[in-house]
C-alpha cells in the first residue's frame, strides 16, 4: 500500500511489530505519546488473543484441545471467530478459519516452506471444515470437534485490531489518523486541510513500481489480499500464502489481488481473502452482499471494480487498462 500524502503533525508516525507485521499509527496533530502508546498496547493485547505462535494465547489454547474439551476465551476472540464463519458460511467455504492444519503444512512465509504432497493435503482436508466449530457465545467457550484441527485467524486478525483502534481514536477526539497494520490501511476522517485520503494500491506484478490506482477516501479501511504478499518459488512456480480451502493448494485464477473498500476493516479484511479465492463473478456477489466495494486487478492487467469505486479511482499505470466485457474468462 502506498500513500500520497502531506499534513502537518506534532509526532511522527510511529511504528512496532505487532500480529506478525509491521504496523504504523500516524495520529498527526492529535497525536500524544500517551495515545500512541494506549494503541499499541492494545495491538499487544489483541496479539495475545489471537497469535498462533504464543502458546499462552486464545487460539493456541483452543487448538491443543482440539477433539478434547471446550476452552473459555476472551469476548473478542468470540466475536471474530463468529464473523470469520459468517463470511465461511456466504463465501461457501472459500474464507474458512479452520485453515491453520493447511497452513503449518506449506508453511509459507515461515524459513522452510515446501509444496506438500497430494495425498499429505488429502490427509489434512477433512480437518478444514468450519462447520466444525462449535461456539457457546453465552459461556464464551469454543470446541473444535476433531482432534488435529486448528484455527487461523491470520485473514481476519488485523482488520478486527484496525477496528479497535479506530475506536480509540473516537474516544479521544482524534480528527485524523492513518492506521496501517501491515497493508490493512484505515483512513479516519480526512487530512487536516479537509481533502480526502489519497491510497494507492499496489503493482501486484512488481510491488517496488509506482502504484497501479489510486482511491480518495475518508474514514474507510483499505484492504488487499494478492499473490504478491507472501510466497516462494519451487520449479519454476511460484506459490502463494492464499491458500483454498477446498483443494488445499493455493487459489488458482485470472486474479493478481483484491482490494476491498469498506467502513468496518474485520469484514473487509476476511472477504479480500474470500473473493480473491472465488474469483471475480462470486466474489462482487458476496462483496455486494456486505455492503461493501471492491477492486480486482486481473491477470491481463485489467481493473474491474464495483459500480460505486468504478467512477472513483483513477489509473496511474499505463500498463493497466479498465476491465471490458470482452476480458471475462
Amino acid at each position: 500500500m502506498v500513500f500520497l500524502l502531506s499534513c502537518a503533525k506534532v509526532l511522527p508516525a510511529q511504528t512496532q511489530l505487532h500480529l506478525g507485521t509491521v504496523c504504523s499509527i500516524n495520529l498527526y496533530e492529535d497525536g500524544t505519546q500517551q495515545l500512541y502508546r494506549q494503541m499499541f498496547e492494545e495491538l499487544s493485547r489483541i496479539e495475545n488473543i489471537f497469535s498462533v505462535n504464543l502458546p499462552d494465547s486464545d487460539i493456541s489454547r483452543i487448538n491443543n484441545a482440539a477433539g478434547i474439551e471446550s476452552v473459555k476465551v476472551s469476548p473478542e476472540l468470540v466475536l471474530v471467530l463468529e464473523q470469520a464463519c459468517k463470511i465461511a458460511q456466504e463465501s461457501g467455504g472459500a474464507f474458512d478459519p479452520t485453515i491453520g492444519p493447511l497452513v503449518e503444512l506449506w508453511n509459507i512465509g515461515g524459513e522452510n516452506p515446501r509444496v506438500p504432497s497430494h495425498k499429505e493435503i488429502e490427509e489434512l482436508l477433512p480437518l478444514v471444515n468450519f462447520n466444525l466449530v462449535k461456539i457457546d457465545a453465552t459461556k464464551k467457550t469454543v470446541f473444535l470437534s476433531q482432534k488435529g484441527m486448528s484455527l487461523d485467524l491470520g485473514g481476519i486478525a488485523k482488520g478486527f485490531a484496525a477496528d479497535c483502534l479506530v475506536k480509540i481514536a473516537k474516544e479521544h477526539g482524534v480528527k485524523s489518523a492513518l492506521f496501517d497494520l501491515g497493508g490493512n490501511v484505515y483512513a479516519y476522517g480526512t487530512k487536516a486541510d479537509g481533502t480526502l485520503w489519497r491510497v494507492g494500491i499496489k503493482n501486484p506484478l512488481d510491488p517496488a513500481k509506482n502504484p497501479v490506482l489510486r482511491l480518495d477516501v475518508k474514514d474507510k479501511t483499505v484492504v488487499t489480499s494478492g499473490m504478491y504478499e507472501r510466497f516462494f518459488e519451487q520449479d519454476g512456480n511460484r506459490y502463494h500464502h492464499i491458500l483454498n480451502a477446498k483443494t488445499g493448494f493455493p487459489a488458482r485464477n485470472n486474479l493478481l489481488s483484491v482490494t476491498i473498500v469498506a467502513e468496518n476493516s474485520m469484514i473487509a479484511d476476511a472477504l479480500s481473502t474470500a473473493a480473491f479465492i472465488l474469483g471475480t463473478e462470486q466474489g462482487l456477489e458476496i462483496i455486494a452482499y456486505n455492503n461493501a466495494q471492491g477492486v480486482f486487478i486481473l491477470d491481463d492487467k485489467s481493473i474491474l471494480a464495483t459500480p460505486i469505486l468504478e467512477k472513483d479511482i483513477l489509473i496511474l499505470s499505463e500498463e493497466f487498462t479498465k476491465h471490458s466485457a470482452k476480458n471475462d474468462n
